[in-house]
C-alpha cells in the first residue's frame, strides 16, 4: 500500500484478493455465498478485490502482484486427488481446474512476497496440498466420526452444524481466542465453530502446524511456521458466523497483519 513515490499510504484500505468459489458460479453470476466473504473483509477494514478464475496466467500474475493479501474461500468442489498422489474416492466430487490454478498462483505470490493469507475450508485444504500435504477424501467413510462435519442428511435450508474445537496454545489463533475471552480454548474444547465439509487435512503440508482440532481429531486450523508472514487456515466458515468474536477477529487480524507488512516494505 504505497503511492507512486514509494511512500506508505496509511489511510488506504488493504487490497485483499478474493477469488471466486468456482468458475461455474462466476460465469452464472451466483454470488450468495461469495458475498459473505466480501462483507467480512469490509467489516474488518479491508477492501475485497474480486479475482476472476478465468484470467490467463499473465493477467493473474499482474493482478496478484498488485494486491496486499489474500483470502482463499470455500468451494463446493474437491481438490483433485491426483495433486497429492491418491486415487479418487467414490465420494469425491469434481475438481475445479480454474480454481486450483488460480489459488496455486495466489499462494505462490503470497509466499514470494510474504503477503498475509487466510485460507478457509476448501481454501485451507488446497493450501495444505499445495505445500505437499494430503487430504482425507471423505470424513464419514475414512474416519467413521460420530461428529457431523457436513450438511449431508440435513433438510434443505438447514444452518451449518456446530461442534467444539480445541485450539492449540502458543499460536496466532490461540492469541485471538484469548483476546476474545476464550481463555480455556487451548486447555479444553472451549471454542464453538460451524462446519460444512466432507474432506479434511490428513498429512500436513511443509512447515504447517496444527492450530486447532475437533473432538474426533479432525484438523480444524493450521498455521505456517517459520512465521515469516501471517498465514492462517481454518476448516470452519468464519465469514458465516456473524457476531462471533473469534470469527471477526480472524478477518481483523488478517487486515492488521496486512497493514503491518505493507508498512515494512
Amino acid at each position: 500500500m504505497k503511492d507512486s513515490m514509494g511512500t506508505p499510504k496509511t489511510n488506504q484500505k488493504p487490497q485483499i484478493g478474493l477469488p471466486y468459489r468456482t468458475a461455474r458460479e462466476e460465469r452464472e453470476g451466483k454470488r450468495d455465498k461469495y458475498e459473505f466473504y466480501v462483507r467480512a473483509i469490509r467489516a474488518a477494514g479491508g477492501e475485497p478485490v474480486e479475482i476472476s478464475l478465468l484470467l490467463n496466467a499473465a493477467e493473474l500474475k499482474r493482478l496478484a502482484a498488485s494486491l496486499d493479501a489474500f483470502v482463499l474461500p470455500g468451494s463446493p468442489a474437491d481438490v483433485d486427488p491426483a495433486r497429492y498422489g491418491a486415487g479418487r474416492h467414490q465420494t469425491c466430487v469434481d475438481a475445479d481446474v480454474d480454481r486450483e490454478k488460480t489459488d496455486y498462483a495466489l499462494i505462490e505470490d503470497a509466499f514470494a512476497g510474504e503477503k498475509p493469507l487466510l485460507a478457509i475450508c476448501y481454501g485451507v485444504q488446497l493450501l495444505n496440498v499445495c505445500l505437499g500435504g494430503s487430504l482425507w477424501q471423505d470424513i464419514a467413510s475414512d474416519l467413521h466420526s460420530e461428529i457431523r462435519h457436513s450438511k449431508a442428511g440435513l433438510p434443505p435450508g438447514a444452518g451449518d452444524p456446530i461442534h467444539a474445537a480445541k485450539i492449540d496454545s502458543g499460536g496466532e489463533i490461540a492469541q485471538l481466542a484469548a483476546a476474545c475471552g476464550l481463555e480455556n480454548a487451548a486447555d479444553s474444547f472451549g471454542a464453538q465453530v460451524n462446519t460444512s465439509h466432507h474432506q479434511a487435512i490428513r498429512d500436513l503440508g511443509h512447515d504447517l502446524r496444527v492450530a486447532a482440532v475437533a473432538p474426533d481429531g479432525v484438523i480444524e486450523a493450521v498455521e505456517h511456521e517459520p512465521h515469516k508472514h501471517w498465514v492462517v487456515g481454518v476448516q470452519w466458515h468464519p465469514e458465516r458466523m456473524e457476531g462471533d468474536a473469534l470469527a471477526g477477529a480472524l478477518f481483523e487480524a488478517l487486515v492488521q497483519a496486512t497493514r503491518a507488512t505493507s508498512a515494512r516494505r
